[in-house]
């Protein structure tokens, strides 16, 4: 089966199973730590439906090795929340070849997988440290896209400062951490996390601090999310930026795939 094709398939079987969330009003916020409920105020979320999913498209560069050049890429998600899960799909083209990227996470299992040319398997990786990692990737996926979702009982938190805040989120027994950063206006500025792990073949994995710093916000719908973003490791020497994404449509609750 082909990365696009198995995507697909995966996506088609997690819309059937949705149930009607409600709306979500200041009451259900109401536990959260106080620049939580500020950023979530800001995203534009009180009033409207609490999330099923969400589906985004991205486009951007990303570096698969340090030492390589940047390769443009397209990408395209679909994150649901009731039992957490993520299927994010990207195409690549290196040296004049197609490249295609899938990650699947659902029931906290993890996979990814990289072809070339739709052939040649360039990585293919899954395990404990796989499960983690997309944890925080989901929890951060949370964060950014779907503020809403924040209310979750998987989610516990610790306000730092009036600026910072901890988040513990629980699924399925592995428990990820990170911390996220505001700003005064209420907009979460960053995301570090040292629960992810960096492999480049999907058979080693390193240990590194994880962070998403972000550039700027824009409306979308009636939802301020933000338009772009970074993705980087950080060396005990130097901060090592494999992606830079920029958000070209963000839906939300949809019940269909999109053409």
């Amino acid at each position: 089966m082909s990365l696009k094709k198995h995507f697909t398939t995966e996506v088609l079987e997690a819309l059937k199973n949705q149930a009607n969330p409600g709306i979500l009003s200041l009451q259900d916020i109401a536990h959260l730590p106080s620049i939580v409920q500020k950023y979530i105020t800001y995203a534009g979320c009180l009033g409207k439906e609490k999330l099923r999913n969400v589906h985004a498209v991205f486009e951007g560069e990303m570096k698969f090795d340090e030492t390589q050049d940047w390769l443009s890429i397209h990408s395209e998600q679909y994150n649901f929340f009731d039992q957490p899960s993520r299927f994010f799909f990207i195409t690549a083209s290196m040296k004049g070849m197609p490249v295609t990227g899938l990650h699947v996470y659902k029931a906290a299992r993890a996979t990814m997988q990289i072809k070339l040319a739709g052939m040649i398997t360039v990585a293919d990786a899954s395990g404990p440290q796989m499960d983690q990692g997309e944890t925080v990737t989901v929890l951060n996926d949370m964060c950014f896209m779907a503020p809403a979702a924040l209310v979750s009982p998987s989610i516990s938190w610790e306000s730092i400062d009036d600026l910072t805040v901890k988040a513990v989120f629980n699924n399925s027994g592995i428990s990820v951490s990170a911390n996220l950063f505001f700003n005064a206006q209420g907009q979460l500025i960053n995301f570090t996390s040292g629960d992810r792990f960096l492999s480049k073949d999907g058979k080693s994995y390193e240990s590194l601090p994880w962070s998403t710093p972000i550039g700027d916000y824009r409306d979308t719908g009636g939802r301020n999310i933000p338009a772009s973003g970074e993705a980087m490791w950080q060396y005990p020497d130097r901060h090592y930026c494999y992606g830079k994404f920029r958000v070209k449509d963000v839906s939300y609750n949809v019940n269909e795939m999109a053409k």
